[in-house]
Formats: structure tokens, C-alpha cells, sequence
């Protein structure tokens, strides 16, 4: 039995990177994919890629009524929400605190921050409804330790991070899971982005030394799937063995 076959996934920034790996694993499964970013003409491309199953709605998660539009055409759409996959996130500024761009500093909190609280807050009625849902937000080792360069994106990472717990405490009785994922380094976008602004030691790794995003794509598909009530509450990272042997990886 297919076990995603039907359920609804909405990802956020999904137009390309992990995001988009994951749809296109999740539509794999037979899911219905409701994919968002602000990239417009990615998605359609994706959605088109994808097939009748998948909804591209481009936007700013940083806006909650645009997130609350997200989960009005799930429900519309397809009857339901049973997984949001909170994966948006900026990176910039890449700079010491003293010289960072204070709007940028501020946007990337947009985002990182209020953008995971936004959706989670969209989607939550509906799976409160329905007494069961699973949230899985895309964290990182920078929630855990600070990056030269990064106090934007680690504080952010952190906050999101801690909000997978709030998560977890306020609503598991209510048959909601919240997990994270710690993909480490992957191959996208971003890494190309760190490498070039040669601060900190990240920026110093080979593109071989990072992991392709189909990783943390099949990783989420383990997470969400008959696992997914033994990991509640819990952030996965996928530098362990263990986990990468157990999803397949190795």
C-alpha cells in the first residue's frame, strides 16, 4: 500500500534545491504537491513537470495571508493538509554583524521565522480537524552553533528550530507530529552562494564534499511515513550513519 498515495504535502520553497527534490518525490508517491516560492516560472515548470497532481501557487510565505491562502486551495482543492514541509529559507546577508544590512538582516528573519509560523499557523486548524498531521521543518547545524557570518541565518535557524518544539509540546495530544530535519551540507543554490563569500569554514568545502538534495528529499519521505509517530518531537540529522543507513542512503 502506497502510503502517500492521496495525502496532501505542501512544501515551501520548492522551485528548486531540496524543495523541489522533495516534490518530485512526493509526487512519485502518488501525493498530492501544492508547491510555493516566489519563483513563478519555476514552479509552473515543476507543476508542468509533475503532472495533474501538483499546484504551483507562487508567493511570500512572509505574508500570512498569502500562507493562509496556501492551505484554503489545499483544502479546496484536495479535502485536506497532512504534511507541510516547511523548506524556505534565505541565506543573506553573509556578513559580520556590525556591517550586515539591516534590512536584509530583517528580511531573512521574514522568511526563516515568521514564514515557518505562518504556515504552521495555516495549516493547523485543518489538521487539528482531522486530529492527525505531520509538520517537518528543514533546520541545520547553524540552529545549534554559531558561523562566523551567519548571525542572521543562525539565529533564524535556531528560532525555527525551537519552534518545532513549541510545536511538538502545545499540540502532539491533538495528533500532531513536528520533527526536523538537519540535512547538513547539500548540493544546491546556497552552497554556491557560501562559497563565494569565502567566510567561515563552509565556504571552504569542495562541491564534492556536499550531499545531493535527493538525500534529504528521501529522508523526509522516511520521516513522514510509518516512522513518523516514533520521531515526533525529535530533530533528525542526516550527517549520522544510522539515520542514512535506515532511509537507504548507505
Amino acid at each position: 500500500m502506497n502510503t502517500f498515495a492521496n495525502k496532501t504535502v505542501i512544501i515551501t520553497g520548492a522551485s528548486r534545491g531540496i524543495g523541489a527534490a522533495t516534490a518530485r518525490a512526493f509526487a512519485a508517491e502518488q501525493a498530492n504537491v501544492i508547491l510555493t516560492a516566489r519563483s513563478g516560472d519555476a514552479l509552473d515548470t515543476l507543476s508542468n513537470e509533475l503532472g495533474p497532481k501538483t499546484i504551483a501557487c507562487a508567493g511570500d510565505i512572509a505574508d500570512p495571508a498569502f500562507c493562509e491562502k496556501l492551505a484554503s486551495i489545499a483544502i479546496e482543492r484536495f479535502g485536506a493538509i497532512d504534511i507541510l514541509i516547511n523548506n524556505a529559507a534565505a541565506l543573506h546577508p553573509i556578513a559580520h554583524m556590525a556591517d550586515a544590512d539591516v534590512q536584509a538582516w530583517s528580511d531573512l528573519i521574514d522568511v526563516n521565522v515568521k514564514g515557518v509560523y505562518f504556515a504552521m499557523r495555516a495549516v493547523l486548524p485543518q489538521m487539528i480537524n482531522q486530529s492527525d498531521g505531520t509538520i517537518l521543518t528543514i533546520s541545520s547545524g547553524a540552529a545549534h552553533n554559531p558561523l562566523e557570518g551567519w548571525s542572521a541565518y543562525c539565529a533564524s535557524k535556531a528560532a525555527a528550530a525551537m519552534l518545532t518544539h513549541n510545536l511538538y509540546l502545545e499540540y502532539a495530544s491533538a495528533g500532531i507530529r513536528a520533527m526536523g530535519l538537519s540535512p547538513g551540507t547539500v548540493a544546491t543554490q546556497m552552497q554556491r552562494d557560501i562559497k563565494a563569500s569565502g567566510i567561515n569554514p563552509i565556504s571552504k568545502l569542495d562541491w564534492s564534499d556536499h550531499i545531493p538534495p535527493e538525500w534529504p528529499a528521501r529522508t523526509i519521505l522516511w520521516m513522514c511515513g510509518p516512522v513518523r509517530d516514533d520521531i515526533a518531537g525529535l530533530e533528525i540529522s542526516l550527517r549520522d550513519e544510522n539515520i542514512r543507513k535506515k532511509v537507504g542512503l548507505i
